[in-house]
């Protein structure tokens, strides 16, 4: 993408957001920076293309709640809105939408959620206000705090004694517990009517959790108030734009950005603990780094690829590498329509992500099916419309859906509904991806009655698919390794040992980004920012 230097200070292994985020951190505070990218298109899990003519369609992540609010791009905005870079949002949120074809239109605004839910389900609305002043008031120091920072940092210890002052020791377990309980469990204590379930339960999806799982009810909780308080921001005319912006910021200030450009190995020098990485070899070709090599992979691609030469990386290491454990695939289909669909919620059509479920219970089930490598009867439906935010992406009065499912498997079994054959090797195939497709295109003629009349195309992505775009979605898990208590926070990507811990690895200069490690998915950049604060 860029003309090709031999050297730089600071060598990045993959173009996710984290990456790029880094880099130009590094890069405007006077460091020199490659970025090295295996694939011919940079971005990660972001990525615009025209799958029809006259649309643009996010083919994997649209929405930048958790970007827009992050510290990175607070320290980032001003040379972002140089290069060109517009998030827009409108005055919705989210909602829910049942087969019946009755549902829910939030918008931006907590209060105003907080009275929507309380006309339909009373005492619902008022438990929702006060969840929300629990994250966004009591807790969110706490919270915020363990989220953006290392979990190794100075900062997070003096925010915990902090806390333990002002709480005590009780309050502080009592958060903890909080924090692992179930959303089944948190719901059906403080929610009363089961619409008010499915209306967030969805959401607990989004970090590739379920219902019953462990710490389901904090995600399941935080993102949806998130959502609602800050809204849902896109990239004006299209998600690919965000990583233009940040190419653009790299460049201009020095740095290199090298796509179609395959990492065999980090180069080392030294022994034991005296051992630094020196640089990579990519397609033969040696690029050196003076100063660190940051890596945006999965912990088996790092320890079992990149450094898997090295003696210093312990079979302990490299046991815990493997152990790692990636989550449910994820499948994206995107419709280009000539008309807006007509929802049978009329309000829905100005929302951008509406959920459509059956219940809480549909999710849990649909989430147990994928487990047992069943194709789910009822998937749990994300519609997106990015066009209700920004029109430019489609020809005029025409729309898209970008409909994504996050309860599919890896490998497949079976059929819940025998009504799909599947292959003996139990791999995805166009045919069973298809099959799938034409599922959830009847599922959505339930609330868009006359949608197939309004198609102009539709393009699919099944969990084989996703692996295929980007390596470190292994199975097609979109979030890149399950979000479990035992794969978070301090033990994100696996508990410490023999050096690694958070983004640090064996090698002192060799560090590790990206959805795979603290604090996780969800496209904030945390990461890269956190790891480059550090090496500033």
């Amino acid at each position: 993408m860029t003309k090709k230097s031999d050297s730089a200070e600071v060598i990045i292994v993959g173009s996710g957001i984290n990456s790029l985020v880094c880099a130009a951190l590094l890069a405007i505070n006077g460091k020199s920076v490659i970025i090295l990218e295996r694939n011919s298109v940079s971005g990660g899990c972001i990525r615009t293309e025209s799958l029809f003519p006259g649309y643009q369609h996010d083919i994997m992540s649209s929405w930048y709640p958790l970007f827009v609010g992050s510290p990175a791009y607070a320290e980032l905005k001003s040379k972002l809105d140089d290069a060109g870079l517009e998030f827009v949002q409108n005055e919705y949120s989210t909602g829910v939408v049942f087969p019946d074809g009755s549902g829910l239109a939030l918008k931006n605004d907590i209060e105003d959620t907080v009275r929507r839910m309380e006309t339909l389900w009373p005492g619902d609305g008022e438990a929702v206000g006060k969840m929300a002043d629990q994250l966004f008031n009591h807790d969110a120091a706490l919270t915020f705090g363990l989220l953006g920072n290392s979990p190794y940092a100075w900062q997070t210890a003096k925010l915990l004694f902090s806390e333990w002052r002002k709480r005590g020791f009780g309050g502080l377990t009592a958060f903890a517990g909080d924090a692992i309980e179930s959303f089944r469990r948190w719901s059906s204590r403080t929610l009363s009517h089961d619409k008010s379930r499915a209306l967030i339960a969805p959401w607990v999806l989004h970090t590739g959790l379920g219902p019953d799982e462990a710490s389901s009810a904090l995600i399941g909780k935080l993102t949806f108030a998130a959502v609602v308080a800050g809204g849902m921001p896109v990239v004006k005319g299209g998600s690919g734009n965000i990583v233009n912006a940040l190419i653009k910021v790299i460049q201009d200030h020095g740095g290199t950005v090298i796509n179609d450009a395959f990492v065999e190995e980090i180069m080392t020098s030294g022994i034991g603990k005296q051992t630094k990485a020196i640089g990579v070899v990519s397609d033969g070709k040696v690029y050196q780094a003076t100063e660190a090599v940051v890596c945006n992979v999965t912990p088996k691609q790092l320890y079992r690829k990149l450094l898997s030469p090295l003696p210093h990386v312990s079979p302990e290491v490299q046991s815990r590498a493997d152990a790692y454990q990636f989550g449910r695939g994820g499948m994206q289909i995107h419709f280009a329509l000539s008309a807006p669909p007509s929802w049978s919620t009329p309000e829905l059509i100005n929302v951008p992500l509406v959920h459509l479920t059956e219940s809480m219970e549909q999710v849990c089930l649909s989430v147990t099916e994928a487990n047992n490598g069943l194709l789910p009867s009822k998937p749990t439906l994300g519609i997106g419309q990015p066009t209700a935010v920004d029109p430019s992406r489609a020809p005029d009065g025409g729309w898209i859906l970008w409909v994504q499912m996050q309860e599919l498997p890896s490998v497949l079994k079976g059929d819940a509904l025998n009504e799909i054959d599947i292959p003996n090797d139990g791999k995805w195939t166009p045919e069973v991806r298809e099959l799938m497709a034409d599922r959830v295109q009847k599922r959505l003629e339930l609330v868009m009655p006359g949608l197939s009349d309004i198609i102009v195309g539709r393009k699919a992505y099944c969990p084989a698919d996703l692996e295929t775009l980007n390596s470190n979605l292994v199975g097609g898990d979109p979030y890149s390794g399950i979000c479990s208590p035992d794969q978070f926070f301090w033990l994100r990507p696996f508990a410490p040992v023999n050096g690694t811990k958070a983004h640090n690895t064996p090698i002192s200069n060799v560090y590790h980004i990206g959805a795979s490690t603290h604090p996780g998915p969800g496209l904030g950049g945390t990461s890269g920012y956190l790891v480059a604060k550090g090496l500033l």
